[in-house]
C-alpha cells in the first residue's frame, strides 16, 4: 500500500505501519476524541480507526450517542439540589447526588476554563424557578467528577 517495501514477496513495513500489506496504521491521532481520550474511552483504536465497544456510541471517535442525555442535562438536577437546595431531587439529594465534588464560585469568569488537562463541559441550565444557572462538569484522571457552580 506504499507504506513499506516488498522483500522476497513479504512486506517490510515502514515505522508506524503493520499488517501483511502494511495497510494498518499504528497512529492513534485519528482516534483521539475531543476529551483527549482514545475513542472517547468507549472503544479501541485499530489501524487508526475506532472500533466502538459500547453499542450506544458511534462515529469516528465513538463520541456520538443519539440516546444519551448531554452531560449538562444529566447532572442538572443534582447540581441544582446540591448548590441551591431546590429542584426535583431536593428530597433525595443526599442519596442520589453525592457522586461529584462541588465547588461554589462567585461568578462565571471564576469557572474553570477550557485548556485544562481534564475534559470539561460548560453548562447553562434553567432551574425550577425558570432562572438560568451555570456550572462546569469535569472528570479527572482518577475518575473523580468535579463540579463548579456559580453562586
Amino acid at each position: 500500500t506504499g507504506n513499506g517495501i516488498c522483500k522476497c514477496r513479504v512486506c517490510e513495513c515502514f515505522p508506524n505501519f503493520t499488517g501483511s500489506a502494511c495497510d494498518c496504521s499504528l497512529d492513534t491521532a485519528p482516534c483521539m476524541a475531543s476529551n483527549g481520550q482514545i475513542c472517547n474511552g468507549r472503544g479501541t483504536c485499530e489501524c487508526g480507526t475506532c472500533n466502538c465497544t459500547d453499542p450506544k456510541f458511534q462515529g469516528p471517535t465513538c463520541e456520538m450517542c443519539q440516546t444519551c442525555l448531554g452531560v449538562c442535562a444529566e447532572h442538572k438536577d443534582c447540581v441544582q439540589c446540591r448548590a441551591f437546595e431546590k429542584g426535583e431531587k431536593k428530597d433525595t439529594c443526599s442519596q442520589e447526588c453525592m457522586h461529584f465534588n462541588m465547588t461554589l464560585v462567585e461568578s462565571r469568569d471564576k469557572l474553570p476554563q477550557p485548556g485544562q488537562p481534564d475534559p470539561l463541559s460548560h453548562c447553562k441550565e434553567k432551574d425550577v424557578d425558570d432562572c438560568w444557572f451555570y456550572f462546569t462538569y469535569s472528570v479527572n484522571s482518577n475518575g473523580e467528577a468535579n463540579v463548579h457552580v456559580v453562586k
